[in-house]
C-alpha cells in the first residue's frame, strides 16, 4: 500500500472521538482481562510495576502504573538536567532562530509548538529534545529540573501518531496534536515541557494536587498511552551530554546534560 493511502487512514482515525472511545474502553473494568496479553505483546516488565498485575483495575490503570521504588534513581549531581521520561530520542539539537530543524525531515517553529505564547522569545536560540515514548515504556512524566511552575496551557488539537511514520509523513504533528505545556523557572533559566498527545491517547493528565514548586524528578503528569515529550531550554542555559544522539534511549532520572553556569 502507498504512503498516501496510509496517510488517509491516519487522517480518518485521528479524530478525537476515536481516541475517546479507545480511552473509554481502556478505563473500563472489562479491559483488565487484556492486561496480560498487552504486557506480553509489548514486552513490558511486569515485575517492575508497583503492584501485582492482577491488582490493576483496567488497562489504563496498568498503563499509567508507577514503578517499584528505586528503579528510576535521580542523578545525584544537581548541576545536571534529568530525563523526564523513559524514551527514545527522536530529535536533539540547537534551536536556530526560533526553529527546530529536521525532526524526521520536518522543521518546527517554537511559535507553533508553544501555541504562540509570549514566552516563545526565551527559546529562540536554545536547545531541544524530542523524546518518544513507545507503548512499552513507563508513562509517567517527571520534572527535568527543580523550579517554580510559571504557567501551564492545554492546547486542543488532533491525535495523529507520533511514531516514526507520523513524524515523517504527517504534516508537523508535534505542533498540530493536542498538547499540555508546562513552563518551569529554574534558577539558571526557563524550561518548557511540552507533552504531546497521540493516536489512541485519550488524555494527558497532570498529577493531583499539582504543586507550584517542583523538585527534580518529582511527578508532573502522565500519558494514557504512548506519546512524546518535547523539552525546550532557554537560550544559553544548557549543554547536552556529548554521547546522546538520535536513537539513544534514556530512562527517567538519567543525566541529559548540564546547566551552563555551573
Amino acid at each position: 500500500m502507498s504512503k498516501p493511502f496510509f496517510r488517509l487512514l491516519t487522517e480518518l482515525s485521528s479524530r478525537k472521538w476515536v481516541s475517546q472511545l479507545t480511552g473509554a474502553f481502556a478505563r473500563s473494568k472489562l479491559s483488565r482481562y487484556f492486561i496480560p496479553r498487552f504486557a506480553q505483546t509489548y514486552g513490558i516488565r511486569v515485575e517492575d510495576a508497583e503492584k501485582a498485575i492482577k491488582e490493576y483495575k483496567s488497562l489504563n490503570d496498568f498503563f499509567t502504573r508507577r514503578l517499584k521504588p528505586g528503579l528510576r534513581p535521580i542523578h545525584e549531581d544537581v548541576s545536571r538536567v534529568v530525563s523526564p521520561v523513559d524514551a527514545m530520542i527522536t530529535g536533539i539539537g540547537d534551536i536556530k532562530d526560533g526553529t527546530i530543524l529536521n525532526v524526521k525531515g520536518q522543521d518546527y517553529t517554537i511559535d507553533e509548538l508553544l501555541n504562540r505564547s509570549p514566552r516563545t522569545v526565551n527559546y529562540k536560540n536554545g536547545f531541544y529534545f524530542v523524546l518518544y515514548l513507545s507503548p512499552t515504556d513507563y508513562h509517567r512524566i517527571h520534572a527535568p529540573v527543580s523550579g517554580d511552575i510559571l504557567e501551564k496551557e492545554h492546547v486542543l488539537g488532533k491525535v495523529y501518531p507520533v511514531n516514526d511514520f507520523g513524524l515523517r509523513y504527517m504534516k508537523r504533528v508535534l505542533s498540530r496534536n493536542e498538547r499540555l505545556i508546562t513552563f518551569i523557572q529554574h534558577e539558571t533559566g526557563e524550561v518548557a515541557v511540552v507533552k504531546v498527545g497521540a493516536l489512541n491517547v485519550s488524555s494527558i493528565q497532570y498529577v493531583t494536587p499539582l504543586p507550584k514548586t517542583l523538585e527534580r524528578g518529582q511527578e508532573l503528569a502522565y500519558f494514557e498511552f504512548g506519546s512524546t515529550v518535547v523539552l525546550l531550554f532557554e537560550d544559553g542555559m544548557f549543554e547536552p551530554r556529548p554521547d546522546l544522539m538520535l536513537g539513544s534511549k534514556v530512562k527517567m532520572g538519567e543525566d541529559l546534560g548540564r546547566f551552563l553556569d555551573t
